[in-house]
């Protein structure tokens, strides 16, 4: 029985035995095969910050020497002494009224100089010098101190105000240490940046920070698309470079959020990608040669995505195009939404504008446009915008009855211009097309695409008819004319000095 009973215990043993040897083989079996899929499967690694740099002394060091504090000196006299009393008849109410308005409102002030300081930086041993141009507006003497505290003149070779920017030349003895372009369309948010400038005027001041965002629209121009940082940027400092950590420059050191006038941690500046092909022509034309499209564009919002079909909302939609100009020639129409421009995709109707502008003038161009539901492709040859035009010319042909006086650069005007300068179909005048900087002009407040209708009291629609006033005026021994002008359909009086 003893034996029995174990027996008959043994058999359930030897079964669950089998069964466990059965289980463990399926396992093991199940295992390798998880083995095999997890070995044929790239399994995400978590992203690894690169480590702050131990000191950024070494590359201070290396870069300092190739910024310059840029200081600039204006007259106040000159600048602010007001505009001359207008002349009038004898006895004219008038008379009496401007004597008095301009006797409580004119500046007492004897001569005297005015100094402000700036940034810059070399970017070419014989002494080509980027800042910007708000840095040196106005000014009538330009100083560049170097590290070592050389003192040299610097000339003014060329400045956009649209972008901010300008570039000096100085001469100096022997070469200086100059700095390369980086790319800046590779920056990411989050990547280190050295700033370097002239904050307050302390001279050579090195801060560090990274890029906060890109492509910064702070409505100071139309071409904006900053790279904004945390680094310390102060009154000062524009004009100055920001590098990354290869010491190359990035960006053009131009604006700050503020407050208060000091630094809260927004800074901007104007990536390299932009600042070096505005540098480039300056250096080679002295002037910007912008490429032009010719239409006009306005925003695709959702409900006019919605309206065209094109599901989430994109591009620029043509208004409306230039008659002859290069749009119009290519075939692109009103209702127009331009996707793509030489393959760079325009994400929103700021980023046309740029991209275009950065094209070369006469360049054959590839532009995607979605037209009735479906995507056209069209070819663009780029003009020049004729606002970047020194002297204005009427179909490619440069107008030989214009004529240059106190400052101005004006021509007869004509239907071609009264439409690229969107002039009231009524009016008459002469086409101011550029202002000289520092002339009569200038100072009279008068700017490009403004029309003088009048020399009072006399009207006049010639530069010749301009001239024949300006130098009665002088012959009567008056300092100034009152000139009747028109800015955007708006008409105005302006004082403009004779002598």
């Amino acid at each position: 029985m003893e034996n029995k009973t174990l027996n008959q215990a043994t058999i359930p043993n030897q079964i669950n035995s089998k069964r466990s040897l059965a289980g463990f083989a399926r396992a093991a079996m199940l295992g390798m095969m998880m083995l095999a899929f997890t070995a044929s499967v790239t399994v995400p690694q978590p992203a690894v910050a690169r480590a702050a740099p131990y000191s950024f002394a070494d590359l201070a060091e290396k870069l300092l020497p190739s910024v310059v504090n840029v200081s600039t000196t204006q007259d106040v006299k000159k600048r602010d002494r007001g505009p001359e009393i207008p002349q009038f008849p004898p006895g004219s109410p008038f008379e009496e009224f401007f004597k008095d308005f301009f006797d409580r409102n004119r500046p007492d002030s004897a001569p005297r100089k005015v100094t402000s300081l700036g940034s810059g930086f070399i970017i070419d041993p014989s002494g080509y010098i980027v800042t910007n141009h708000h840095v040196i507006e106005d000014a009538e003497e330009v100083t560049v101190i170097l590290h070592d505290d050389t003192n040299l003149k610097a000339k003014i070779i060329g400045r956009d105000t649209k972008t901010d920017l300008a570039l000096l030349k100085v001469e100096p003895k022997t070469p200086l240490p100059a700095v390369p372009w980086g790319d800046s369309d590779k920056v990411r948010v989050g990547d280190w940046v050295v700033a370097i400038g002239n904050p307050f005027g302390l001279g050579g001041t090195v801060t560090a920070g990274i890029i906060s965002a890109l492509k910064r629209n702070i409505n100071s121009g139309p071409y904006d698309s900053y790279l904004q940082t945390d680094a310390s940027i102060n009154r000062g400092n524009s004009g100055g470079p920001m590098f990354n950590l290869k010491g190359e420059v990035i960006g053009v050191n131009t604006a700050i959020y503020s407050p208060s006038g000091g630094s809260i941690g927004i800074g901007f500046a104007i990536p390299a990608s932009q600042a070096r092909a505005v540098i480039d022509q300056l250096r080679k034309y002295g002037r910007t040669r912008r490429g032009w499209l010719g239409v006009r564009i306005q925003t695709v919002t959702d409900e006019i995505a919605e309206s065209l079909d094109m599901g989430a909302a994109r591009g620029a939609l043509v208004a409306g195009v230039t008659e002859d100009g290069p749009a119009a020639k290519a075939g692109i129409k009103s209702g127009d939404v331009i996707l793509t421009f030489n393959d760079h995709p325009v994400e929103e109707m700021r980023d046309l504008p740029r991209i275009v502008a950065e094209t070369a003038i006469d360049k054959q161009s590839k532009i995607v446009v979605l037209r009735n539901g479906k995507q056209v492709e069209l070819k663009v040859k780029v003009g020049e915008l004729p606002d970047d035009v020194k002297k204005r010319k009427d179909s490619g042909v440069e107008d030989k009855s214009s004529m240059e006086l106190l400052g101005l650069t004006m021509t007869p005007l004509k239907e071609s211009l009264r439409r690229n300068y969107k002039l009231d179909s009524r009016s008459k005048g002469v086409l101011v097309t550029d202002v000289k900087e520092g002339s009569a002009g200038k100072k009279a407040g008068l700017q490009p695409g403004d029309l003088i209708i009048e020399v009072a009291p006399d009207k006049v629609t010639t530069p010749e008819q301009f001239k024949a006033r300006i130098e009665k005026a002088r012959e009567a021994k008056r300092k100034t004319v009152l000139l009747l002008t028109e800015r955007k359909k708006v008409r105005q009086f302006i004082v403009l000095p004779v002598t």
